[in-house]
C-alpha cells in the first residue's frame, strides 16, 4: 500500500450539526496516530477542489482541533456542486468550456500530493467522492476516499443514524417551544411547523418526539395553569404529515375543527417534502416553473410545502390567522448535542483508521450489520431511505395526538 502523507478535507451540501466536530476529531484522531501526516481543508467543498482553494492544518489548528467540536457550521465552508454536472460547473465559471469538472478535481488532487480525502456530506457528496476516486483509478492515481455520513434527514441507505440528526430534532423542538406561543396572537390560530426532509419522514417524526417529551417535562413540573388558559393543550402536536404518507385534507379538516373550537388553535408538524409531488404537479398545470438544484432535486423552497398545507387546510378550518414556522436553519447549523458527539466521535476515529489501512467507502453504523461502525462500501450508499411508518413509536405518537392511521403511499417502479 501507498504511503499516507497527506490528507484532505471535504464538507459539501447543506449544513447538519456534525461538519465542524467531525473535521475537528479527525485532525486530532491524525494527530495523535499518524502526525506525521500533513492536512489541508478544501474551501467550499467540490468548488474549493475545482478552484483549487484549500487552507492548511498547522501545528495550531493540531493542538486546538477539539474546539471545533463545540460549533454548527463548517470551517472551511460548503457548496452545492456535482462534478458530473459539466453544464452547470461551466455556468457557475468552475471549469472551462470543453473542461471535464472530474479531470479537473483529479489533477488538483494530484497536484496537491493527496493520498486521502475525507468527505463528509450526505449521498450526493459521497456517491461524487466514489466518481472521483474510480476516475483517479482508471488512471493509476490511486485515492483513499473515506467518507461521513452527514444528512439531517436521516435518509442514507445503509446507514442507520446519520451525524447530526439528533441535535437537528432536538433544535427543531426547542425552536418550535419558542414560536408556538405565536398562536396566542390571534385567535383561530392555525400554526405550521415545517421541518426539513425531502423524501423522509424522520425528522418530523422525531422533532415532534422531543417536542412533546418537553411538554411532558413542563407538565410534570407543573408548569401550565389549565384555570387561565395557559394549557398543554393549545401548545401540543395536532397533526403530523411526512412524505411517506398520503394527506387527506378534508378528513384532517373534520378533525381538526374540533382542536381548534377547543383550543382556539391548531398546531401541525410536516416535512418539508410531504405531498411535494402532488404540489408541484399543481404549479406544472398553473404553467409555473419548478427550480431544481445542481442535483436536479426540486428547490424546496421554491415549492414550498408548509404554506400549501397552510392554505389547503386555513380555508378549511375558516382560521383567521394562518402562520408557517421552518426550523431548517436553525436546527441544522446548531452544535451537536452529547448523544451526536459521541456517534460523531466514534465514527471520525474509525475513518482515520480505514484510511490508514487503505479503506475506502462511507463509515457510520452500518443498519445490515447490527449498527456496527464500519465502512460501507460506495455501491451500497444512496439516499432518498423512506421513514418506516410502521414504527411502534411513530404509530404511538399519531394514536396520542388523536390522528387516525396515516395511509401509506404507493410506490411506483
Amino acid at each position: 500500500m501507498k504511503e499516507i502523507k497527506k490528507v484532505a478535507f471535504l464538507t459539501a451540501g447543506g449544513l447538519a450539526p456534525c461538519l465542524s466536530s467531525s473535521i475537528g476529531f479527525l485532525i486530532d484522531e491524525y494527530t495523535k496516530k499518524a502526525p506525521h501526516v500533513e492536512m489541508i481543508g478544501y474551501i467550499n467543498g467540490y468548488m474549493g477542489l475545482l478552484k483549487g482553494e484549500s487552507i492548511p492544518v498547522t501545528d495550531e489548528v493540531r493542538k486546538n482541533a477539539l474546539v471545533l467540536t463545540k460549533h454548527g457550521g463548517s470551517p472551511i465552508g460548503n457548496s452545492r456542486v456535482k462534478l458530473t454536472n459539466v453544464k452547470d460547473c461551466v455556468k457557475r465559471g468552475l471549469v472551462k468550456e470543453g473542461e471535464d469538472p472530474l479531470k479537473v478535481a483529479a489533477d488538483q488532487l494530484v497536484k496537491d500530493g493527496v493520498d486521502v480525502i475525507h468527505t463528509i456530506g450526505g449521498d450526493d457528496t459521497n456517491t461524487t467522492a466514489a466518481d472521483l476516486a474510480k476516475y483517479l483509478a482508471e488512471n493509476n492515481y490511486p485515492l483513499i476516499v473515506v467518507g461521513l455520513p452527514k444528512t439531517i434527514d436521516n435518509d442514507v441507505y445503509p446507514i442507520k443514524q446519520s451525524l447530526g440528526a439528533w441535535t437537528a430534532a432536538e433544535e427543531g423542538a426547542k425552536f418550535f417551544l419558542n414560536v408556538v406561543k405565536e398562536n396566542s396572537a390571534n385567535p383561530r390560530a392555525l400554526t405550521i411547523h415545517e421541518v426539513m426532509g425531502r423524501n423522509c419522514g424522520w425528522l418530523t417524526y422525531k422533532t415532534a418526539q422531543y417536542y412533546r417529551k418537553m411538554l411532558s417535562s413542563l407538565e410534570s413540573k407543573g408548569m401550565f395553569l389549565d384555570a387561565f388558559n395557559q394549557t398543554r393543550g393549545r401548545q401540543d402536536v395536532h397533526a403530523v404529515y411526512i412524505p411517506e404518507c398520503k394527506i387527506n385534507f378534508k378528513a384532517e379538516a373534520a378533525r381538526l375543527a374540533k382542536v381548534m373550537e377547543k383550543y382556539d388553535a391548531v398546531n401541525v408538524f410536516v416535512s418539508e417534502g410531504a405531498g411535494v409531488a402532488d404540489i408541484i404537479r399543481d404549479m406544472r398545470r398553473r404553467g409555473e416553473e419548478v427550480p431544481v438544484d445542481a442535483f436536479g432535486h426540486p428547490r424546496l423552497d421554491k415549492v414550498n410545502v408548509g404554506q400549501y398545507v397552510g392554505k389547503r387546510l386555513g380555508e378549511l378550518l375558516k382560521a383567521e390567522k394562518v402562520q408557517v414556522f421552518k426550523s431548517g436553519y436553525f436546527a441544522r447549523s446548531a452544535a451537536p448535542n452529547t448523544k451526536d458527539l459521541r456517534l460523531i466521535e466514534k465514527c471520525a476515529r474509525k475513518a482515520v483508521a480505514c484510511a490508514l489501512e487503505g479503506i475506502s467507502g462511507v463509515v457510520g453504523p452500518d443498519e445490515n450489520d447490527q449498527a456496527k461502525i464500519q465502512a460501507c462500501a460506495f455501491e451500497r450508499v444512496k439516499g432518498g431511505k423512506p421513514f418506516n411508518v410502521r414504527k411502534g413509536s411513530f404509530r404511538k405518537l399519531v394514536e396520542d395526538i388523536g390522528q387516525p392511521k396515516l395511509r401509506k403511499k404507493r410506490t411506483h417502479g
